[in-house]
């Protein structure tokens, strides 16, 4: 399946001699092994493939010394071929179980750029699980993947001609066809209970296969909660688990403001910070920051006390709710479809790079993200059908005068009163043209 971080692997082989290795992490799986395998296999001669938690073996040869030059010895003797400089491509997979093979990147990046080096790892054992070595700080280029995005789904489904009329009307702000309007809207209701875990898609698309993608997402669902106990206490392990699934509950309130009380009666932050920080850093859930202004820079006006929790993936929030395509079909989704219009947004805008902010003035308005776009802090208001009246915006728009608000909905594309109507299954197009 094509996966956008291909084109920044692209510019990235491309670097002159001082590239860094590439680390690509996020949340368990989300397509890291694969993507990086498919580049590797399409733009290399050849390609040394490790694999720490698999391959145990090789894992001791990197205790001593970890200079690139022993590390390609040892590659070469260990996998029998040969390692050609800008022609193999040397890929360290679930880095985290060797901390030696991700301290040697440093190396690879001070001693030998002209080597090809990409790692990869989840976030869990990247960000939590080392006890020994340091991280190489400053020596590896960073990439974060989430879940596939709206436009690679479509990619999959082979609607290419479709994501290029979407992009191209969103950035014309000229509505699209109305049979291409329904059309996309009805991709975006299944993307919504499918969502982005390639194993999901595939199984989706694919008929002959063993299990149902509900299965699937059931089975990511229980790899989430066997790494809480993997990589926390048992005792921590509880509250993490406590934190998780209160999500679904989280997002049903109005104002969507995480609470701990909705955890269990008594809970708070002295008891469940830790937890909610090991949620955010293993990248199973995404945080939302409240800001208080919107001014420039809005980092600077954010109350770190206030925030929002979503779903890494949202056919994950689908399927732990028991959402399913006939339940839009049948018309009863109307309480819960705009906490499920809120998350996908949410994790669209996190897949585009975006830090996830929101504006509250006093418990009295409340704006559902704030982005950097064309120099300035732009609201973003999130609705899941066309009835798009709303106190806050205007509110938002008399206090802080922006260049232009987005409101993404049901509608069609247009510009009217300030305000870009952008609809649900455009939101990936954000941020496109920077």
């Amino acid at each position: 399946m094509r996966r956008k971080i291909t084109d920044k692997l692209l510019r990235w082989k491309s670097q002159a001699a001082d590239r860094m290795p590439m680390l690509v992490y996020g949340a368990r799986q989300v397509g890291k092994t694969y993507a990086i395998k498919e580049f590797g296999r399409e733009f290399y001669k050849n390609m040394i493939y490790v694999n720490f938690e698999l391959d145990v073996g090789i894992s001791p040869y990197l205790d001593g010394n970890i200079s690139p030059e022993k590390i390609i010895n040892v590659l070469e003797g260990y996998y029998h071929e040969k390692i050609i400089r800008s022609e193999t491509l040397i890929f360290f997979d679930e880095i985290q179980a060797c901390e030696r093979a991700l301290t040697s990147l440093k190396y690879f990046a001070e001693i030998t750029p002209e080597y090809h080096v990409i790692a990869a790892g989840s976030l869990l054992g990247v960000a939590l699980n080392r006890s020994k070595f340091s991280f190489p700080v400053g020596k590896v280029l960073i990439e974060h993947l989430y879940p596939m995005d709206f436009e690679e789904f479509l990619w999959a489904k082979g609607k290419d001609l479709l994501v290029s009329e979407i992009r191209a009307h969103f950035i014309e702000n000229t509505a699209i066809s109305e049979i291409l309007h329904k059309e996309a809207l009805n991709e975006y209701y299944d993307y919504l209970v499918t969502g982005g875990m390639p194993a999901v898609v595939k199984t989706q698309l694919t008929k002959e296969v063993p299990f149902t993608a509900e299965e699937v997402k059931n089975l990511i669902l229980n790899s989430y909660v066997s790494d809480m106990a993997k990589y926390a206490g048992s005792s921590e392990s509880v509250k993490i688990k406590g934190a998780y699934d209160s999500l679904p509950a989280q997002l049903a309130k109005d104002n969507r403001k995480f609470q701990y009380k909705l955890i269990k009666t008594g809970a708070r932050a002295s008891l469940y910070g830790e937890s909610i920080d090991w949620l955010i850093s293993s990248g199973i859930v995404l945080k939302c920051v409240k800001c208080e202004h919107g001014y420039m820079p809005p980092v600077a006006y954010q109350d770190l006390s206030g925030f929002k929790l979503y779903m890494n993936d949202i056919g994950l929030l689908s399927s732990r709710t028991g959402i399913s395509l006939q339940s839009f079909a049948a018309g009863g989704m109307n309480q819960y479809a705009g906490a499920l219009a809120e998350n996908y947004v949410a994790c669209a805008l996190a897949a585009n790079g975006k830090e996830l902010m929101y504006w509250e003035s006093k418990s009295i308005a409340e704006v559902d993200f704030l982005i950097i776009k064309d120099g300035g802090v732009i609201p973003i208001e999130v609705k899941s059908s066309n009835h798009n009246r709303s106190k806050s915006l205007v509110s938002y728009n008399e206090k802080y005068k922006p260049k232009y608000m987005i409101r993404i909905s049901s509608k069609n594309f247009g510009f009217e009163n300030n305000i870009k109507s952008v609809p649900l299954y455009s939101v990936f197009a954000i941020g496109e043209t920077e």
